[in-house]
């Protein structure tokens, strides 16, 4: 037997982008049609219907991010308690809606999911490859929970 230690998988990777927020998939998600998850995660943020349909209709995820950056100081209240389950959330639905997402979920095994962000050390690794990989972790989850649902139909 063999201790080889597969290598992860880097979602920044063009293979691998579809993980990430940015990348151009739109998503149904609470009965809203976003461009793209980063798009209704960023809108989640606040309860302003006002500033949830800017961030709706924001050009791309970048400009949603922005918008939602500007507008800090009227985030919901509650948010740094939901925001783990917000973006599981969105993430699932993702991958319910598109098939490619799917395939390229299961293709990755057993390998470990990273978010390759060097700025952000909640969601990704962090500029020392140390961070906490949240996002990486929900990508985890969710295929763990695809796997069995497969292997049950």
């Amino acid at each position: 037997m063999s201790d080889t230690v597969l290598e992860p998988v880097l979602f920044y990777e063009r293979r691998f982008y579809c993980f990430s927020n940015f990348a151009s998939f739109a998503v149904e998600w609470r009965d809203e049609l976003w461009m793209t998850s980063e798009h209704a995660y960023q809108a989640a943020k606040f309860s302003s219907p006002h500033l949830k349909r800017i961030i709706q209709q924001a050009r791309s995820a970048h400009d949603a991010k922005l918008i939602a950056h500007a507008n800090e100081q009227y985030k919901r209240e509650d948010w740094e308690s939901i925001k783990i389950t917000v973006m599981e959330e969105i993430c699932r639905a993702k991958l319910q809606q598109h098939e490619f997402i799917r395939r390229r979920l299961l293709e990755t095994g057993t390998r470990e999911i990273i978010e390759d962000s060097h700025k952000d050390s909640f969601w990704g690794w962090g500029p020392d490859q140390k961070g906490q990989n949240m996002l990486g972790k929900i990508w985890m989850k969710l295929r763990e929970e695809l796997v069995l649902y497969q292997e049950r139909a």
